[in-house]
């Protein structure tokens, strides 16, 4: 409660402040609209059956790339954890790979899927994977020897050794690297909108209604929104984290 009251308090004054300075003459009130107006276009907005259908749109793009990512990063990282002659040979390809900016691929990315869907999918798979991967191969090596030798010692297969002591033990690290991931997964859906124009989501209705700074209060509209579906997705993935995984401090994200 404490942290609640805390985090209304500071929202609170900030937005009182963003008011004050909109009003005052200070700043120019189309370029820069006070809270209160903004929050009278979210009432809008919500009202409004194609700005349902952009948020829509985004959350499942969202939320397909983080299937996918999720998919295709645990299995390797438990791979290349589990066999380090894998890992050796491909951490060449790994390093060069994940340095590079997914941001700076967007170009790439419309030219090769053009304004759809597939380009911001893909993009957010290529960004989401590297925190889900690091976390699954680091989290394999860091589990308890004794963990091993026990289920060993009990003669578990290779299965078994993997459900019931392999799993368990990566699970709050692998969830880590999926919170993490998430985010970096909205970000790069949403830039791509922006750039794309036409691949419909949040992005796209911030870009068509911030061009001139004609209707900028829908602009911010749009952007406190996507700020507010992170935040959410953020809150639910550390309750999920508490709720499920809580045997283990699954915050050490490498």
């Amino acid at each position: 409660m404490k942290r609640l009251v805390r985090n209304t308090i500071g929202t609170v004054g900030v937005l009182a402040v963003c008011e004050l300075v909109g009003r005052s003459g200070l700043v120019n009130p189309n370029q820069l609209p006070p809270p209160s107006v903004i929050g009278a276009r979210l009432v809008e907005m919500f009202n409004d059956y194609e700005f349902s259908v952009d948020v829509v749109e985004t959350i499942s793009s969202w939320a397909i790339s983080m299937v996918i990512a999720t998919l295709i990063a645990v299995p390797l990282g438990i791979l290349f954890g589990s066999v380090p002659a894998v890992g050796k040979v491909t951490s060449a390809i790994v390093e060069f790979l994940r340095p590079i900016p997914s941001v700076a691929m967007i170009p790439l990315a419309l030219i090769a899927f053009g304004d759809s869907v597939d380009a911001k999918i893909a993009l957010a798979v290529f960004g989401a994977v590297w925190p889900i991967l690091f976390n699954t191969v680091h989290a394999i090596g860091d589990i308890d020897p004794v963990q091993i030798n026990t289920a060993k010692a009990f003669n578990l297969t290779r299965r078994q050794m993997l459900t019931q002591v392999k799993l368990p033990a990566i699970a709050p690290f692998v969830l880590t690297g999926v919170r993490i991931s998430a985010s970096i997964a909205l970000i790069l859906v949403v830039s791509t909108e922006v750039l794309a124009g036409s691949a419909g989501g949040l992005g796209s209705f911030i870009t068509e209604t911030g061009t001139g700074g004609a209707q900028m209060d829908l602009a911010i509209a749009g952007t406190f929104v996507a700020g507010v579906i992170g935040f959410a997705i953020n809150l639910i993935f550390e309750w999920a984290q508490r709720r499920w995984v809580n045997w283990s401090d699954g915050d050490r994200a490498r």
